[in-house]
């Protein structure tokens, strides 16, 4: 990622002064007419709610504060000067997962780690979204064992970021990645996402399911089924 400085051109110059006293001209209430709804139609973008809400969600993200190995000291740096994850909004790291909506697996992921990350993933807000950073949590990497478990085998991935580890640069690059996907696609949960709707953990209580087959069969008791 490369930022490129370049002087305005005189004609860019000229039209923004221009602008500007079309500005003041409306502040002191001299435009009128066709001045004054050309200059409104020039300054009204017109979308639909869905877009404006994909745009907020991929401009205000809320990484999770969680490192695994030693790619989170790459993860730490795009929060500094010279990467400034800032520019897009992504700087406001939560300490809670339910104050989160974007895990970011930095480093290697262990078969005794990997259900607590996935606990972690699940209290997350929805819809939620998660990096595979390093080539460690997408194909165990150097690790190569029977201890490490790729991330896309327990959780959903949503972008994978190479390299071992990879540049703050190129972790900017998934991040941005991953906001074009949200603002280009609809803002589901991931178990819509996926098709994943039968595999909620948290099975209903047995008591429930014993006092809905009743009420199936004497609608008196419909009013004593939690739900009904």
């Amino acid at each position: 990622m490369e930022v490129v400085r370049s002087q305005l051109s005189p004609a860019s110059k000229e039209d923004f002064r221009i602008q500007q006293r079309r500005s003041q001209d409306l502040l002191r209430g001299d435009l009128d007419g066709e001045e004054l709804e050309a200059y409104v139609q020039s300054r009204i973008i017109t979308t639909t709610l869905d877009k404006a809400v994909a745009w907020a969600r991929g401009n205000a993200m809320f990484p999770a504060t969680f490192g695994l190995a030693c790619c989170a000291i790459e993860m730490m740096s795009i929060v500094a000067a010279r990467v400034d994850v800032a520019r897009f909004g992504f700087e406001a790291f939560r300490a809670s997962p339910r104050q989160a909506d974007l895990l970011i697996l930095s480093g290697r992921v262990s078969i005794k780690m990997a259900p607590v990350v996935r606990r972690v993933y699940d209290q997350m807000l929805e819809p939620k979204w998660a990096i595979a950073m390093g080539a460690c949590s997408s194909s165990m990497g150097v690790f190569n064992n029977y201890a490490i478990v790729p991330a896309d085998k327990f959780m959903p991935v949503d972008i994978h970021v190479p390299g071992c580890p990879p540049r703050p640069e190129a972790l900017m690059h998934g991040i941005l990645k991953l906001r074009q996907q949200i603002q280009l696609d609809p803002a589901l949960g991931w178990r819509s996402r996926y098709g994943a709707e039968n595999t909620i953990e948290v099975l209903p209580d047995e008591g429930d399911e014993l006092l809905k087959a009743a009420a199936q069969e004497d609608p008196g008791t419909a009013m004593e089924v939690p739900g009904a």
